[in-house]
């Protein structure tokens, strides 16, 4: 977002169909001449707020192209254009393009850990209070902490994420430190 203003009178793109999408657009058009979005499919009425698809709707500036997906991205040292494919009919469109904004979301892989430890309906992992947990940090198996983009309501952000893993060894010392008081044995 803070590249927005030297995109001045330049035409950016942004792929992505959920709410990120949607704020970008519309903060990118304060500047751009155009922002188009670009979505795999057919309607935004399923992934973005509805306030946002009307701001979208509203703002002259700010084009939606459904069932599109970028195929190339066209430059010598940066940007200048993207090939844009038609996911129906397969058809190419070449346009210029001084940015590319990718914001098509995350999917946190959490599939591996084992059912005891409580996700969200997402598969972010609960931790502190929503998990039952001591420890803001620690998920609903006492003695296992999440850090970072993977926990459920984390801002999702790296300064956050760094934050996070702070706390985390804050939180594993006490944990460790529980146990110690309570007989177990501390180990190196």
């Amino acid at each position: 977002m803070s590249e927005a203003q030297a995109l001045a009178g330049e035409d950016v793109f942004v792929v992505g169909g959920g709410n990120s999408a949607g704020q970008a657009a519309l903060h990118l058009a304060r500047y751009a001449r155009t922002a188009t979005i670009l979505v795999r499919g057919t309607s935004l009425a399923e992934s973005m707020s509805r306030y946002l698809v009307d701001a979208v709707a509203e703002t002259p500036n700010v084009e939606v192209r459904y069932g599109t997906e970028v195929a190339r991205v066209i430059g010598e040292g940066r940007l200048e254009g993207v090939e844009l494919r038609d996911r129906a009919s397969g058809e190419l469109d070449e346009r210029g393009a001084a940015a590319l904004v990718v914001l098509i979301g995350a999917h946190p892989h959490t599939e591996w850990l084992p059912e005891a430890l409580a996700r969200d309906r997402w598969g972010y992992v609960l931790t502190g209070v929503d998990a039952g947990a001591a420890r803001p940090l620690e998920t609903s198996l006492a003695g296992i902490f999440a850090a970072g983009d993977v926990r459920a309501r984390s801002v999702k952000r790296v300064a956050a994420a760094v934050g996070d893993g702070a706390l985390a060894i804050t939180n594993v010392h006490e944990y460790l430190g529980d146990q110690t008081a309570a007989g177990w044995p501390a180990r190196g």
